[in-house]
């Protein structure tokens, strides 16, 4: 059994009626969506995570997009309260999936708002969007449940993205990524590495130097190239129509087994 697991959730059928904020809407193909969901799968276990699926939310057509309902850190999950009302029907099942997988479960608290795109982990250290679907009692409570785990939380302004993880990442050294369009404080971030792509801010660290990233960013994927990193590209088109990125289909819970 892997020691690296990755919460995943197929998308439903609904999913072509998922929000929109910062883009156009444009038509999505839920049969290739659902198609390019299966690849993200097989690319996470080729290399070493074992997928765990959340029980679908046909209902809800934002709820591939499992990385917005939890925050896990160390061994505890911090279930979040969406921005959206309409995605709040999606924490019930990635709750269960979390405590079934052993994790410590505490729940953001209404009126609170977090979204758990809007929370980059970089070590010890949770940077957390602050002004889009993620409001100020959300990094409170989220500074309640981690800092006395040894985390320390840096709010970060989003206006431009819908999350913070839509406009930043971070390679396994730490050094933060991200577009400069769409980052509006690089100073906040130690290191940061400008990337020539929007798409190209986006990264899953699989483990040693494999970054899963998507295919519509060939630019950034030949820059991290060459400086020593080996990117694993899948297409995720039909989901970047939705805002939708990498790092939004999975929750990577590393932290529970190694």
């Amino acid at each position: 059994m892997s020691s690296q697991k990755a919460l995943v959730r197929r998308p439903g059928p609904r999913l072509a009626e998922g929000l929109v904020t910062h883009v156009e809407r444009t038509d999505v193909d839920v049969e290739l969506a659902t198609e390019q969901w299966e690849a993200y799968g097989e690319a996470l276990r080729a290399h070493g995570w074992e997928t765990v699926e959340v029980e679908p939310a046909d209902d809800c057509p934002d709820s591939v997009f499992v990385e917005d309902a939890v925050v896990v850190f160390r061994n505890v999950a911090l279930i979040a309260r969406p921005g959206a009302e309409s995605r709040r029907a999606e924490t019930p099942g990635v709750e269960e999936a979390v405590a079934r997988l052993g994790c410590s479960v505490n729940r953001v608290r209404e009126p609170a708002t977090l979204d758990g795109g809007d929370v980059l982990k970089v070590g010890d250290t949770l940077y957390v969007g602050r002004g889009g679907r993620t409001d100020a009692a959300g990094v409170q409570r989220l500074r309640t449940v981690f800092e006395p785990l040894g985390a320390r939380v840096v709010p970060v302004p989003v206006s431009k993205v819908l999350h913070l993880k839509s406009a930043v990442t971070a390679l396994p050294v730490g050094t933060v990524v991200g577009h400069e369009r769409y980052v509006e404080t690089p100073s906040l971030f130690p290191r940061f590495l400008p990337v020539p792509e929007e798409s190209g801010a986006h990264m899953v660290l699989l483990g040693g130097d494999r970054l899963l990233m998507a295919a519509s960013a060939p630019r950034t994927a030949e820059l991290f190239a060459d400086l020593g990193y080996a990117p694993v590209l899948v297409d995720i088109g039909e989901f970047e129509k939705l805002e939708g990125c990498v790092t939004c289909l999975s929750v990577r819970l590393r932290e529970l087994y190694v």
